[in-house]
């Protein structure tokens, strides 16, 4: 069974000492969906939300969030990101947008949670920039896509949630 990195031989919360570890090329890609109205989904599409380009300030939310990532969960590293780079994709037939958010690091440790913190922040950014029109948007499937690099090796998400 494998064991928990962030507890210690007492099973206390601690940060994980990466002193030791080599600096090597990791990436990570979070991706998550966010459904919404047909009217809110026009809005995102036509430019014409009040509060400006949705998925544009989206996109500069979601990399202030990566950056920051070790500020907002407690036992994470602040890491020198080297990249972020996030792609949306409108669905008309479901009216949802999916979110990717890709990170990279040289680094000693990897880069899943920065991935992940700014995937979850570009879909509640258009959440708010949005909720005038449509409170009951619905954000999902948020997971871990795949990752590249470190001690655990590669990563790729199957559908059932298993490692390939």
């Amino acid at each position: 069974m494998a064991q928990l990195t962030h507890l210690n031989e007492k099973n206390e919360a601690h940060m994980v000492d990466i002193g030791g570890k080599a600096a090597t090329r990791r990436t990570a890609k979070a991706v998550g969906t966010i459904s919404m109205n047909a009217q809110a989904f026009e809005m995102l599409n036509s430019g014409a939300a009040v509060k400006g380009d949705v998925l544009g300030v989206a996109r500069i939310a979601a990399i202030q969030a990566a950056k920051q990532t070790g500020f907002l969960i407690p036992l994470c590293h602040p890491l020198p990101l080297t990249h972020i780079r996030v792609d949306f994709e409108t669905d008309s037939q479901s009216r949802s947008v999916h979110a990717a958010v890709t990170a990279a690091t040289e680094g000693a440790t990897g880069v899943e949670m920065e991935a992940l913190t700014g995937v979850n922040i570009a879909l509640l950014t258009i959440y708010d920039m949005l909720k005038a029109v449509d409170k009951s948007m619905i954000i999902n499937n948020i997971h871990l896509a795949e990752k590249t690099g470190g001690k655990s090796g590669d990563f790729r998400f199957a559908e059932q949630g298993e490692a390939v």
